[in-house]
């Protein structure tokens, strides 16, 4: 399972590299946010998105916010749910059983990491209402950090089981794609700040990206062996 290229000899390593490399950006933002370094950037960005005079309300027309609702309600629990379920069933009924575990422990294991750092933490959310309904902490954003998470195990599962490269590279981007637009409409909506985001971002590819290089280390020592 991976975001593998033609020789599969270097994977291990850079996949090791930027896995490392993620966790410390996400360690460096975590250090500045707790020092308050970064309170003064995260409010001007907030606020160059809102209307002036009124901060509840987004910058843009009415049906840009309410796409930025549709964007984001893809990253929410219900929604992320649903979908790994129905690809994990799917998997168990090919008889793919060890991906399928593979992808519920990655999602079960992002979504616990995802909630203890929030309680770590515990950031106050951004103080702008009447935008949208908000339960818990706000660093890292869990929407962030779990849909990274869950779209790009699957993207690198179904680049993995892809035999062209262009199909590879759709998968892929499409994950990575959707990774970023909702972290961005949770900014736009104001319910996080732009570092909540850029550290979710960071825990949740390291997550995933981590869990992938397990996998793949699992299937070559099962080749060699067999």
């Amino acid at each position: 399972m991976a975001f593998r290229i033609n020789n599969g000899s270097l994977y291990p390593y850079a996949a090791g590299a930027v896995v490392a490399g993620l966790l410390s950006a996400f360690g460096m933002i975590a250090d500045e946010v707790s020092e308050g370094e970064t309170l003064g950037l995260d409010e001007g960005v907030l606020m160059a998105l809102r209307t002036p005079g009124n901060p509840s309300d987004p910058i843009g027309p009415p049906w840009l916010e309410e796409a930025a609702r549709d964007v984001t309600s893809l990253g929410s629990f219900s929604v992320l749910t649903i979908l790994v379920l129905v690809v994990v069933i799917h998997l168990f009924l090919i008889g793919r059983q060890r991906t399928g575990w593979f992808v519920t422990f990655s999602v079960i294991g992002g979504t616990i990491l995802s909630t203890t750092l929030k309680s770590f933490y515990d950031r106050p959310r951004p103080e702008l209402t009447g935008v949208a309904r908000v339960f818990t902490a706000s660093f890292p954003s869990g929407h962030a950090t779990v849909s990274a998470v869950v779209y790009l195990t699957l993207g690198a599962l179904l680049a993995e089981m892809a035999e062209r490269r262009s199909q590879k590279v759709l998968y892929l981007g499409s994950a990575i794609f959707l990774t970023v637009i909702i972290g961005a409409s949770r900014v736009y909506l104001g319910v996080h700040y732009p570092t909540d985001v850029l550290a979710g971002w960071s825990i949740g590819a390291g997550w995933a990206l981590a869990w992938t290089l397990a996998a793949h280390l699992v299937r070559q020592r099962m080749k060699t062996k067999g």
